[in-house]
């Protein structure tokens, strides 16, 4: 088992937030709860997860553009896979950008978050060797019932780099990831890379050890996450 002991959510995106809550329900059996809107134009819904059967502070986020500012696509077509792709009458820039949004056809696992215990240190201690992680920012949502949540982040909406993870702190807010959701048991979250050197280099400037996610020589570059189904299933995306 492979788990960044710093890690604070994955994130999986797609052109339309209902279409990639009904393709995680069919793929997993769980349905994500209703998360909040964001000021960048997304809402989200999210999936608790558990580490050896025990919950912690780390989550599954689906994000998708805002439906109530009217921003998804209407209708879609099925690819071959089993997910969507947005209608070609999709005007141009309509969909946010966050998370490369604009440019997904189908959900796709992008990229992933932890909380180091000194962001801004982190931030500091990350371009004194040579990496940007990028500016802090404040960002919030509601939750369905109008709590406000609030929290600091690098990179969200002009994240350009999805292979590597963005930095979080909560603050004083209560972790989504330890509220009342639904779960899957996290088994494994990794990156592979075709060539890891120049990653490694870059997480390593980050100088948060194995908070992050473990980095293999693959055949692919991508993320490998595997999590088993209440019904004991083991599913990879």
């Amino acid at each position: 088992m492979s788990v960044p002991g710093l890690l604070d959510h994955v994130v999986i995106a797609g052109p339309d937030l209902a279409e990639v809550v009904d393709w995680f329900e069919d793929l997993t059996g769980v349905r994500a709860a209703p998360g909040g809107a964001h000021p960048t134009g997304t809402a989200n819904a999210l999936v608790g997860l558990t580490v050896d059967g025990r919950p912690g502070p780390q989550y599954l986020e689906l994000i998708g553009p805002d439906p109530a500012r009217g921003t998804a696509p209407a209708a879609s077509a099925a690819t071959s896979s089993g997910a969507t792709a947005s209608p070609a009458s999709q005007p141009a820039g309509s969909l946010p950008t966050a998370f490369g949004i604009d440019r997904l056809e189908r959900p796709t696992l992008v990229t992933y978050a932890v909380h180091p215990a000194d962001l801004d240190g982190t931030v500091a201690r990350a371009r004194a060797e040579g990496y940007d992680p990028g500016d802090v920012r404040d960002l919030s949502r509601r939750t369905p019932d109008g709590t406000l949540l609030q929290w600091r982040l690098t990179r969200a909406d002009d994240q350009e780099r999805f292979d590597l993870p963005f930095l979080i702190d909560w603050g004083t807010t209560p972790h989504p990831g330890l509220g009342d959701l639904p779960r899957l048991e996290l088994l494994d979250f990794y990156r592979l890379e075709v060539d890891p050197e120049p990653l490694h280099l870059l997480t390593d400037a980050l100088g948060l050890g194995d908070g992050v996610a473990r980095i293999d020589e693959g055949t692919q570059s991508r993320f490998l996450l595997r999590l088993r189904t209440p019904d004991g299933r083991v599913v990879e995306l």
